[in-house]
């Protein structure tokens, strides 16, 4: 049978992926750390209950399955080789509070089905494929984001086994009450020559592909952030005594420090910024404010644009602070870069879109993902799937639909085909 066959077969026009993907997306949403709503962080009792649904499921797929160290999930669709190089195929399955279904999981169950259907038709191929479910990626429990993925890159920061949660356990204490070692960590780490490329499912978390009417879009670029925590100390007084042009008003200035932001992020395609927390401390209704604080969020698909942006804001902050007479300090609390999608691997997706009939589209996410760790290690590809609703995520009112689920399953499909051509 030569290749051309082989593929054939394996894309059966008779498989139906999205109705399979969705059922098992409502499965795994029962398991939840709240009665209302879905909420599964990191090593909860649901986290841990949905790891070992998720490793059963691959066994059953006839998948050569584990649970590693750090709590990802691992199912291998081998090659005759024991020699040949491996395919990722992956995402994350914890959430964030009050989640969605599908942010993270729709990527670990299209390529968990793709997996089962060529181990059904033991169509086999010249790579291994490990289907990867990683354990952590929101950051929600220890304020670390990627710990499934870093550590499987090489990349996990130890430092971090003893940040605390909210209950005062460290991670590494949390880890130990779950039978996962931290001492093996750094077994997990990945060569990069023994690795083919890094593939990634995600629903888009925007309006882009809705308001084009396409299902899927491929990934070109994963933007880098600049986060910082920004204080302002003026002066408190009394609300009805301080005259207007004697005030050193705080909440004033954050509100200037908010519009600025806005107007100078509105300047350039692809740069955003978000003023996401602000709080006037000690706040009261009849007191000038005397402290705010806020946090800054400043992305964009290249680092330079991102950098423009922080600088200007930072510049535009020294100036309130002048004019208004009071102290503005800026702390850095996180800086990734941004990662550009592999060509070769945008071409290879691109073509498995028009091959489903799609019009193929590329796009920049503006949300980081598990695929950023993988940058420098090995080539890194992403597919985005059309949301509803506006393009909602990290809310129950997240949706997809099943053709657009199996929409984005053929088109791994073909991928995976198509690789093993090359």
């Amino acid at each position: 049978m030569t290749a051309q066959t082989n593929r054939g077969g394996a894309a059966d026009a008779n498989v139906a992926f999205g109705p399979r993907i969705m059922e098992l997306a409502d499965r795994l949403a029962r398991w939840s750390e709240t009665a209302a709503g879905l909420t599964c962080t990191f090593l909860s009792p649901a986290h841990r209950s949905v790891a070992v649904q998720l490793c059963d499921w691959m066994r059953e797929a006839g998948l050569i399955t584990e649970i590693d160290a750090i709590g990802n999930v691992i199912g291998r669709y081998p090659a005759d080789d024991p020699q040949a190089r491996t395919l990722i195929l992956a995402s994350h399955y914890d959430t964030v509070r009050n989640a969605g279904k599908y942010d993270g999981r729709l990527g670990v169950l299209v390529a968990l089905v793709v997996a089962e259907h060529l181990r059904k038709l033991h169509h086999k191929l010249p790579f291994n494929v490990d289907v990867v479910a990683f354990s952590e990626e929101e950051g929600v429990r220890f304020s670390a984001s990627f710990l499934g993925s870093s550590a499987m890159a090489g990349r996990f920061k130890f430092d971090l086994l003893e940040r605390r949660d909210a209950a005062g356990e460290t991670l590494a204490q949390v880890m130990r009450e779950a039978d996962l070692d931290p001492k093996k960590i750094p077994q997990l780490a990945r060569k990069p020559a023994d690795l083919l490329g890094y593939l990634e499912v995600h629903i888009e978390q925007g309006p882009v592909l809705l308001e084009e009417g396409l299902p899927v879009g491929i990934v070109s670029a994963i933007a880098g952030a600049v986060r910082r925590a920004v204080t302002i100390t003026g002066t408190a007084g009394h609300a009805g005594t301080v005259p207007m042009v004697r005030r050193h008003d705080a909440a004033a200035a954050a509100a200037e420090i908010v519009l600025f932001v806005e107007r100078r992020c509105g300047e350039a395609p692809g740069l955003v910024g978000t003023v996401g927390q602000l709080m006037v401390s000690g706040g009261a209704i009849n007191i000038i404010p005397g402290r705010c604080e806020l946090t800054l969020d400043i992305r964009a698909a290249n680092d330079v644009t991102r950098d423009a942006a922080v600088s200007d804001i930072a510049v535009e902050m020294e100036r309130i602070a002048a004019r208004r007479g009071v102290a503005i300090e800026s702390r850095e609390l996180q800086r990734t870069a941004s990662v550009a999608c592999s060509p070769r691997l945008q071409q290879v997706l691109a073509d498995a879109v028009a091959s489903a009939g799609v019009k193929p589209r590329h796009l920049p996410s503006g949300a980081g993902h598990d695929a950023m760790m993988f940058d420098g290690l090995t080539e890194i590809g992403m597919l985005f799937v059309r949301c509803g609703n506006g393009g909602v995520s990290h809310s129950p009112r997240e949706i997809i639909t099943a053709e657009d689920a199996d929409v984005a399953g053929r088109v791994i499909l073909a991928t995976l085909l198509r690789l093993a051509e090359t």
